[in-house]
């Protein structure tokens, strides 16, 4: 048997080691060749080493413990090495770990050089830390490499990212020469800084666009509740952009999604399939959650039982739990759980979420504490959104005064989402002593919310208290509050209609406002007298900013 002396000669056993270890697909496989390198005497020697730690530290396979044992164990490491073991933890769920690696990185007198700060800034962003983001600035500047195209581009994006909006754009306008990432980064920046007018502005001045800058821009709307906006945008992509990805594709099922747009939903499943996209579980649980959100509870079920089970995780069964749960399929909800739990798929806070929405919809209050109790046995924090969803469960099931003294016994005061939920429950069970409590908290709460107004409003019509009712009005006009037209979506054959309240502009207006008018007084006809009077307000508002068309002229139009 050869000694390790001649197998270090073998050019083709090295470069046999070489290949196998680019070719590796697995920790495990990695730790079976990385065996042999150490038996050979190679553990120190370039490639090796440094192939080694790459694949563990940076690659989808990879183990950062693994990767900073080795690290620790190279007699003289490089500053690929530093820079590998930085970038490493940047992008892993420890990323402040990244920053101790330079700091001591920089102890043992190793200089950083134009690779090591953009991992730095990747940690900056994901750790939301704008002081050390403008640390790590301040350091790029006394090291000279600010002019470092790849470093601008990185620190545009970290400030973007950490909200820092106005130092990203000083940065992209100090810019002497941008490319295509430099554009993107700033696109980005204001999509998600929520300023979408100036994302927008962005992406029409880019002198050239790829996937992600159509991406991000369709992302934003998405971000601004402007679904059917971002569905405009990628009909637009389609004609004159590049083949969408996975991203755009999540984006877009989740427009669908919030809109209800089950026609542009399987339109959009056919164009990831007749496009070749993979149908990864990040776009699977997407699809679950579009089609379940349309109401196709049986083709996100399809979907869904598509994935070996393997191979699911928790956000896919978040998806297909939440759904089942929203249309009313309670028990199948919660033997959904119950499957979740046999495979082995630890729930999380979302999970929970959906159980107590789940309660809520079938009026199970005893199950509703049971999960709610859970959370803490399960060493997680309950937050707001299972706070309103057990005000929710409690009030839909009539126990209003157990709601309203769960809300005052709660560790954090309450918000606007549990306050709605109890007036609703007050509404429906004509509890409007307390109605009347919590509609006056809300106005606290949102004085510049129009619908609060009109909520107390409402409860005063309902107890005939009409000096109090029109009181409201009042009130929102001296708080220069304005009623926000509301807004909505029709799917009609795959095309989405888009109505705003007294908006004139659609084609068909004429027709459209005279079926409004009959409804109307329908409506008014037909209602008994309680009910009337519960609706009087929002009624009379809408029959009163009714444009008076010719009936007798369009009449047949309708």
């Amino acid at each position: 048997m050869l000694n390790a002396s001649l197998l270090f000669k073998n050019v083709n056993l090295n470069q046999t080691l070489i290949s196998l270890i680019d070719k590796c697909k697995s920790m495990a496989e990695l730790k079976q060749i990385h065996a042999l390198v150490i038996a050979l005497g190679l553990s120190q020697d370039d490639p090796f080493a440094t192939r080694i730690l790459s694949f563990s530290a940076t690659s989808a396979y990879g183990d950062m413990d693994y990767s900073y044992r080795i690290f620790l164990q190279l007699s003289n490491p490089t500053i690929f090495n530093w820079n590998t073991i930085i970038r490493g933890y940047s992008k892993g769920k420890n990323p402040s770990q990244s920053i101790s690696v330079f700091v001591e990185m920089l102890r043992v007198g190793v200089s950083p050089d134009h690779l090591t700060f953009p991992f730095l800034a990747k940690a900056s962003t994901r750790l939301s830390a704008h002081r050390l983001g403008v640390a790590v600035h301040g350091r790029i500047s006394k090291t000279g490499y600010e002019s470092d195209r790849f470093i601008q581009n990185s620190l545009i994006h970290m400030y973007g990212s950490c909200g820092e909006i106005v130092y990203a754009r000083r940065m992209f306008d100090e810019m002497p020469k941008r490319n295509l990432v430099s554009w993107n980064a700033m696109l980005d920046g204001y999509a998600k800084c929520g300023d979408i007018d100036l994302a927008r502005e962005v992406f029409e001045l880019m002198p050239e666009r790829d996937v992600v800058s159509w991406s991000s821009l369709i992302d934003g709307y998405v971000k601004d509740d402007d679904h059917g906006e971002a569905l405009a945008i990628f009909e637009r992509m389609q004609v004159v952009g590049p083949k969408a990805n996975e991203v755009t594709m999540v984006s877009v099922l989740c427009a669908c999604a919030h809109l209800g747009a089950l026609e542009q939903g399987r339109i959009m499943h056919h164009y990831i399939i007749e496009n070749g996209l993979p149908l990864t579980l990040v776009l699977r649980t997407s699809l679950v959650d579009m089609y379940a959100k349309c109401g196709a509870i049986q083709q996100a079920l399809t979907v869904f039982h598509g994935v070996l089970i393997n191979q699911t995780d928790v956000l896919i069964w978040n998806a297909m739990i939440g759904g089942l749960a929203m249309h009313g399929f309670v028990m199948e909800s919660l033997n959904m759980f119950r499957e979740m739990q046999i495979v082995g798929i630890t729930p999380d806070e979302i999970t929970y979420l959906c159980l107590l929405s789940a309660c809520a919809h079938g009026g199970l209050v005893k199950e509703a504490w049971f999960f709610f109790e859970s959370l803490g046995k399960a060493s997680m924090t309950p937050k707001s959104e299972h706070y309103a969803c057990m005000v929710d469960v409690l009030a839909r099931a009539g126990q209003l005064t157990e709601a309203y003294q769960f809300l005052c016994q709660m560790p954090m005061e309450p918000t606007a989402s549990m306050l709605g939920a109890l007036l609703s429950g007050c509404m429906n069970h004509r509890k409007l002593d307390l109605a009347e409590i919590v509609g006056k908290k809300l106005i606290e709460l949102e004085p510049y919310h129009d619908g609060r107004y009109i909520g107390l409003s409402n409860v005063y019509a309902v107890v005939k208290r009409w000096d109090e009712a029109r009181t409201m009005r009042e009130a929102m006009e001296r708080r220069g509050v304005k009623k926000s037209p509301g807004c909505s979506f029709v799917e009609i054959f795959g095309t989405l209609h888009r109505f705003i309240a007294h908006d004139k502009t659609h084609p068909k207006s004429g027709q459209i406002y005279t079926m409004l008018n009959i409804i109307i007084k329908q409506m008014k006809f037909e209602a008994d007298r309680e009910t009337r009077e519960y609706h009087l307000y929002d009624i009379e508002d809408i029959y009163n900013h009714l444009p008076r068309v010719n009936c007798r002229t369009n009449t047949s139009l309708a």
